[in-house]
């Protein structure tokens, strides 16, 4: 299993970011969490298998919509297991 924290930072917040980012994690079998910043960035931490957490993290790298505009995104591998039973928007 793969676990990792992401930062992402552009025109992501106000664009249905963290409700694709839920959806997308459901589809492709990715636990954790997402959470908008004050700094106007958006922080995720997922758990999953190599392939799923591949897939859905190139799919982040796009956004939900022509209205999203991801700039940046850094992904950090993390140690753990945090046993993640869902993925869920924090608030």
């Amino acid at each position: 299993m793969k676990y990792v924290s992401v930062n992402v930072r552009g025109r992501v917040q106000g664009v249905g970011f963290r409700y694709f980012t839920q959806h997308t994690a459901v589809e492709c079998n990715i636990t954790g969490w997402v959470k908008n910043e004050d700094d106007g960035s958006v922080h995720i931490e997922a758990q999953g298998n190599e392939e799923d957490m591949s897939r859905f993290l190139e799919l982040i790298k796009k956004g939900p919509s022509r209205f999203a505009n991801v700039r940046e995104m850094d992904v950090t591998a993390l140690d753990g297991d945090p046993k993640f039973n869902a993925f869920k928007i924090k608030y």
